[in-house]
């Protein structure tokens, strides 16, 4: 036993270390994109983020701020700090394996401990577990950035281990510590995820097996207990604490006149005593086992007070304060993320059910929405509660967006059955609603298959590339590796375009990860394991199911997700790790069964399944998750920064373009004058109140709408075109402003409705304040416009598209004001024809541009542009020899290209305009200066070709830069025409379903000859030709699909 115990912490413990240097190694340099640059300024400047929280990760990632040697280096720290988390992941994952594989290969054996190979064994199948795992694709990805699935990782292990520790102990006096532990993990775990609380049932299932009596009565009853745990805590605990405390608050402060937080502070000094009180009640009686009980929910509770970080910062007025959680009501929507929405899980609408009308009571079903207001909470409105007609069971198709639905049909092979329903008025009509068949089809083609085991079987069968997929044949499928299975699967992969051939992404295993871990479930679960293989199999099947599949049903996910989801199942990938780990035990009891001597199978199975699965998983995986050196997302939110004039206002959209700017200036100071104004928060009232606070070197924004204008009624706003002409829109804003009965009343409705009488609204220019303040070059000054006309297409304004006119309103052309280019055109708002690119930016100025093709929108400064493209922005980053670029920085790099051509086609434009030859001289210079700056900092060997890239090669053309206009045109005519011949190669069925994309390769092809002919490059044209050619006679379908 002791060999064992020396062998099993020193093995562990080198484990850990592989892991720990193989994630520091590849941690990225600077903020990742998506969350990660949100998550690590809240932990460095100790701000809100995102509802539900993480403050336990905000604290622990404070802890390692602090020993970053400089602002830039912060970031790196954090992502360290996720590299440390997950390799003591990697390290509880080991003595858990080396657990269960002792329990079932020395334990059951009698003298099993004086056998060294069956020692040497488990210890291997710890070992070959750990790593596999260290090394797979989902879980090596969250542990080099500062994201919380690494430290949720973790303590999903930690607890994991100790309840498998406790189990050595459970009959030893003060063995119940470790329960008490486990909990205190709980209530901290719930201060950086909730994943944690999915281990219960395999915790209850552990002590159940240990404690009691087995019966199929008495697991069915286990089983249900940990349901109750669960539930007690996801809509107990965790939401009910602070619900009962807003009871306490509205009677402190409504009822008894006290102050703001009495009663909040009463109840939780009320709970402190009832909590100690039961403590010392259970133990002074000798109830045991209440006593456990209570002392746990104790320590949960203690764990949870985490929370008690994010009150206090946001009473601070941070920066950074969604939700503004400063008292019980709006925490109460911090941690129920009622920002988010909701959607139905085991009964509810389809995306064809309407809304039920007759029973839309907002006051009497809707939660009331309480603010402070003259010294008492007050109902501003109440949220709606949404009932609907057509309801159905477990309803997977339920969003009415309509990109959705067309997604919900494919995938469903939708027909619909006939259902009668009631529209608004009253009026019987029919609408086609899913079938029950065609609700599973698409969850299991969907959700399970699609959204799960693909995800799955990357980490342990092989991946396509690293191109999120929406079901395309060609991105991000999972592979074998094996030529004759990926062709059945997914098409010859060897007719890929040379990009996705030779993506970094592109990782084979050969099955053998999914092999040895089937060998492992099957071998743990094998009669000849005993009872105690069988219930570790059930222990560590609970934990798979719970941290995969109940996760997909949970989640109910609708297609066209904005990223892979595949990290939200890495409990479950940890669980069939194990498996992987138990499979070694296979191998060996094989070989030995074979008559292999014992210690040469025990070395044979360790060293072949070390060398076959996690050192085949390093080679194939190491190079897309090296992402040291990357510091693009930093670079990319500093040249966004640096697109805008002093004391700009930038109005973003989604979580790429807001939260590395966030972290640029929070944590590394980077033009803080700017203010970053998130246009999905800006419909909220609390971060209207934050938008209208001074932030670092930022003046509050010009919103005249007082707090409780913007707090009350004025979420939307309906479009009555009573009024065919134009409208001042200063008379636009008074109106909604406006409280008088006439502004808020219409002719034959008798509710209250905030409206506009009109569609057009325009606003007089002041001219001298434009030219004062820059707005425009010198050049285009001649073309400011006396009026800026604005058409509201819309039936409706929300709040963010308020706000926005009223800052234009208010702002006299002193305050410049831009728009991300990545934040799409539903959010314009009509002011689009007076975009004005500037860089990563459109300004808004009162020049009116023309018509731009091809999804471009507005006009370009050249000037102002060229200035900060060749002399503001930083370079660098995007060409490193041997950098990791994952779809994300790569197609970050596309919009890069496609502005930055644009700059050099208006250069050139400009110089075909003027009669002076040396404007003419000094454009095409610039433009020239331009293209090759686009080609040398984004060059195709690492940003492959897109359509987008035709602008390259036309500007080259009109420059009289020939050769290098036909490089990029043949370069992307080979790749095109490589997709094409893959598509038209999958045999009838499937290029028939491939139909759009071939009609979009053969548009492109059409583009480029387009071209290439215009410009006279007839031997481009002719090479193109006959590439084309052959692809397109040995087609007999072509013809169908045009």
């Amino acid at each position: 036993m002791k060999q064992y115990n020396i062998l099993n912490k020193i093995v562990g413990w080198v484990v850990f270390l592989i892991a720990a240097v193989t994630y520091i190694l590849t941690t990225e340099d600077s903020a990742s994109f998506w969350d990660c640059g949100e998550f690590i300024a809240t932990a460095n400047n100790l701000l809100v983020g995102h509802p539900p929280g993480a403050p336990f990760f905000m604290i622990v990632g404070r802890f390692f701020a602090i020993l970053a040697p400089s602002p830039e280096m912060v970031a790196k720290m954090i992502n360290i700090m996720s590299a440390l988390a997950s390799a003591f992941t990697i390290l509880f994952l080991f003595w858990t394996i080396t657990h269960l594989a002792k329990k079932i290969f020395i334990d059951n054996i009698e003298g099993g401990l004086t056998q060294t190979w069956r020692i040497w064994t488990v210890i291997g199948a710890g070992a070959v577990g750990a790593l596999a795992y260290t090394f797979s694709d989902t879980f090596w990805f969250s542990a080099v950035e500062g994201e919380v699935y690494a430290m949720s990782s973790l303590f999903t292990a930690i607890v994991f281990w100790a309840i498998l520790k406790w189990e050595n102990v459970a009959d030893e006096p003060y063995s119940n510590k470790w329960i008490i532990f486990i909990a205190y993990m709980m209530g901290l775990s719930i201060g950086v995820h909730l994943l944690n609380l999915l281990c219960i049932p395999a915790i209850v299932m552990v002590y159940y097996y240990k404690k009691y009596d087995v019966t199929v009565k008495k697991t069915v009853y286990a089983l249900l207990i940990s349901c109750a745990i669960i539930i007690a805590i996801l809509y107990g605990i965790i939401p009910g604490l602070v619900k009962v405390a807003s009871y306490f608050e509205l009677f402190f402060v409504n009822k008894c006149g006290f102050g703001y937080n009495s009663g909040a502070i009463f109840y939780m000094l009320l709970l402190i005593a009832v909590v100690i009180w039961g403590m010392w009640f259970t133990y002074t009686k000798g109830h045991r086992v209440w006593n456990l009980i209570v002392t746990s929910v104790a320590v949960i509770i203690l764990g949870y007070t985490s929370f008690a970080m994010i009150v206090i910062r946001s009473v601070a007025n941070p920066t950074m304060d969604q939700n503004s959680p400063e008292d019980v009501f709006s925490l109460m929507d911090y941690l129920n993320r009622e920002q988010y929405g909701d959607r139905p899980l085991f009964y509810g609408q389809t995306f064809a059910s309407p809304i039920d009308y007759d029973n839309l009571d907002a006051e009497k079903d809707g939660k009331p929405i309480y603010i402070q207001r003259n010294d008492k909470y007050e109902i501003v409105e109440y949220r709606p509660n949404y009932k609907y007609q057509a309801n159905m069971l477990f309803p997977r198709m339920y969003s009415n967006d309509e990109r959705h639905i067309e997604q919900y049909e494919a995938w469903s092979n939708f027909s619909g059955r006939p259902v009668k329903v009631k529209d608004r008025d009253g009026s019987e009509q029919t609408i086609m609603q899913p079938t029950m068949m065609e609700n599973l089809r698409f969850f299991f083609n969907y959700q399970v298959n699609f959204m799960y085991w693909r995800y799955f079987l990357w980490n342990f069968s092989g991946r396509q590339n690293d191109i999120q997929s929406h079901g395309e044949l060609i991105h991000g499928n999972w592979i074998t590796g094996i030529p004759f299975i990926d062709e059945l699967l997914v098409g010859d992969q060897d007719l890929l375009p040379e990009s996705l051939r030779n993506n970094k992404g592109h990782n084979v295993y050969f099955m053998l990860p999914l092999l040895l871990g089937l060998a492992g479930l099957f071998y743990q679960a094998s009669k000849k394991r005993g009872v105690e293989g069988r219930r570790g199999f059930i222990i560590v099947l609970l934990l798979f199911f719970l941290t995969g599949l109940a996760i997909v049903m949970y989640l109910n996910q609708t297609p066209l997700q904005p990223r892979e989801r595949d990290y939200a199942y890495a409990g479950s990938f940890y669980a069939f790790a194990i498996w992987i780990g138990l499979g070694v035990l296979a191998v060996a009891d094989m070989l030995v069964r074979y008559k292999v001597p014992a210690k040469v199978a025990a070395l044979g199975s360790t060293v072949v399944c070390l060398l076959c699965v996690p050192t085949l998983m390093a080679q194939q995986n190491w190079d897309d998750h090296d992402r040291s050196g990357c510091t693009i997302a930093r670079d990319l939110a500093y040249n966004y920064l640096n697109s805008c004039d002093e004391n700009a206002i930038i109005f973003t959209n989604g979580d790429n373009d807001t939260f590395p700017l966030w972290y640029a200036q929070e944590v590394e100071g980077i033009r803080t004058d700017v203010r970053v104004c998130n246009l999905s928060y800006l419909q909220t009232g609390w971060y209207v109140d934050q938008m209208k606070r001074k932030a670092y070197d930022s003046e509050a924004l010009p919103i005249s709408f007082t707090h409780e204008q913007y707090t009350g009624d004025r979420d939307v706003i309906y479009i009555i075109d009573r009024n065919r002409s134009n409208m001042h829109l200063k008379q636009v804003m008074d109106f909604v402003a406006s409280d008088d009965v006439k502004t808020k009343t219409l002719p034959g409705y008798s509710d209250r409705i905030n409206f506009i009488p009109g569609k057009k609204y325009y606003l007089p220019v002041d001219s001298s304040k434009v030219v004062e303040m820059n707005v425009v070059s010198e050049e285009y000054r001649n073309e400011i416009e006396s009026e800026i006309r604005i058409q509201n297409s819309k039936n409706i304004m929300l709040k963010n598209e308020l706000m926005v006119l009223n800052m234009l309103c208010n702002s006299n052309w002193e305050r410049p004001m831009y728009y991300a280019v990545t934040v799409g055109g539903d959010n314009y708002f009509g002011l689009n024809p007076y975009f004005q690119l500037e860089g990563l930016a459109y300004r808004i100025a009162p020049i009116r541009a023309g018509k731009a093709g091809n999804g471009q929108v507005g006009r370009v400064d050249t000037e102002k542009m060229y200035d900060k493209v060749m002399n503001k922005f930083r370079w660098g980053f995007y060409n490193k020899p041997g950098l990791y670029l994952d779809e994300n920085k790569t197609r970050m790099a596309t919009n890069l290209r496609n502005n930055l051509s644009r700059l050099a086609i208006a250069l050139i434009e400009e110089g075909m305009e003027s009669n002076d030859s040396a404007v003419i001289a000094e454009k095409n210079q610039k433009a020239i200066a331009v293209l090759d700056k686009i080609q040398y900092e984004l060059p195709d060997e690492y940003i492959p070709h897109n359509f987008f890239s035709l602008y390259l090669a036309h500007g080259y053309y009109l420059l009289n830069q020939n050769e290098k206009g036909d490089e990029i045109l043949m370069e992307f005519g080979k790749e095109n025409a490589a997709e094409l011949n893959f598509y038209l190669s999958l045999g009838e069925t499937r290029t028939l379903a491939a139909a759009s994309d071939i009609q979009r390769t053969m548009a492109i092809y059409m583009e480029i000859n387009k071209i290439s002919e215009s410009f006279g490059r007839a031997d481009v044209t002719k090479q193109l030709k006959d590439i084309y050619d052959p692809i397109v006679d040995k087609s007999a379908f072509l013809g169908q699909i045009r």
